[in-house]
């Protein structure tokens, strides 16, 4: 039998020794890579990223994105241009790689708009409740009551066609919903007993509800921001297709299928890897969604 040196612990040491614990973190991931749909999904969304990301390393933006090359208009896929070209020449691998940056970053800047303000909204009319939260939810209830992409629409043609209009018009017109979820789950938290605590000890409210209530309303909150940046990539991609987003020659996923749908019968792929890429995005963030879904109830441990 070996005896234990002063160096060394012995077993009866490490069967004494606490088991480490697990960080919050590393328990919802381990909980979240047990959905193998939310793993891919999250596998396809890194890879948009990147493609984001890296996409002018991937094609030159000036002479494979926007620049005319007539002679080989309606090229079908092949090993020179893998997703063929368009009807002005252009490289289609190129301008998808590049439409991903641009349909990324509106659909997330947009729902950080939403966030931001049906957030504030919505943890102040469910902090403090009474004639506030009426006065607050009866507002969200007028743009609630009007379709997301036709408030999105007539907020685009009133301050006119561009990336920054697109991006307020997707983020006003999803603020109620954002309000709604915040409200609920502050509805939800609000009466614990560490809130009264904190109202105790005379900390002032904005400090009570930044710091104690909507940490505790994160899993939803996230959860819904998830599915609604896919739904704000689609509504890009409407808004783009109607005329009213991105504008050529600038690549975009919606104007991009506008472009080719004249061309649908003999040059199928000018609409069909635009609308896969769309597909891919919008899939992807809702298996991830149902997979924070899944991570984060604590009603599923």
């Amino acid at each position: 039998m070996t005896e234990a040196t002063p160096d060394t612990p012995g077993p009866e040491a490490n069967m004494q020794g606490r088991p480490k614990r697990r960080s919050q973190a590393a328990y919802i991931w381990r909980r979240f890579r047990k959905n193998r749909l939310a793993v891919i999904g999250l596998g396809i969304i890194v890879t948009l990223v990147l493609v984001a990301v890296f996409a002018d390393f991937i094609a030159d933006y000036q002479t494979k994105v926007i620049k005319m090359n007539i002679p080989i208009r309606h090229q079908h896929p092949s090993l020179e241009h893998v997703f063929g070209t368009d009807e002005f020449g252009r490289d289609m691998f190129a301008r998808v790689a590049h439409g991903t940056r641009i349909s990324l970053f509106v659909g997330v800047i947009s729902v950080s708009i939403a966030l931001f303000f049906g957030g504030t909204l919505g943890a102040i009319a469910g902090y403090y409740g009474g004639r506030i939260d009426t006065y607050i939810m009866r507002f969200l209830d007028v743009l609630l009551a009007i379709p997301v992409i036709l408030l999105a629409i007539t907020i685009v043609a009133s301050l006119g066609t561009s990336i920054i209009n697109l991006m307020i018009a997707v983020g006003v017109a999803n603020i109620p919903g954002f309000a709604r979820v915040v409200r609920a789950s502050v509805l939800g938290v609000k009466g614990n007993e560490y809130i009264e605590a904190a109202r105790a000890i005379g900390s002032p409210d904005y400090k009570i509800i930044l710091e104690h209530v909507l940490p505790n309303c994160f899993a939803p909150i996230m959860v819904y921001a998830t599915l609604k940046v896919a739904t704000a990539i689609m509504a890009t991609a409407g808004l783009s297709f109607i005329g009213l987003g991105v504008k050529p020659p600038t690549p975009e996923w919606g104007s991009m299928l506008a472009a080719g749908r004249g061309f649908i019968r003999d040059h199928l792929h000018e609409v069909f890897f635009p609308g896969l890429a769309i597909m891919l995005s919008v899939l992807s963030l809702n298996m991830i969604g149902d997979g924070l879904r899944d991570a984060l109830d604590p009603r599923l441990k």
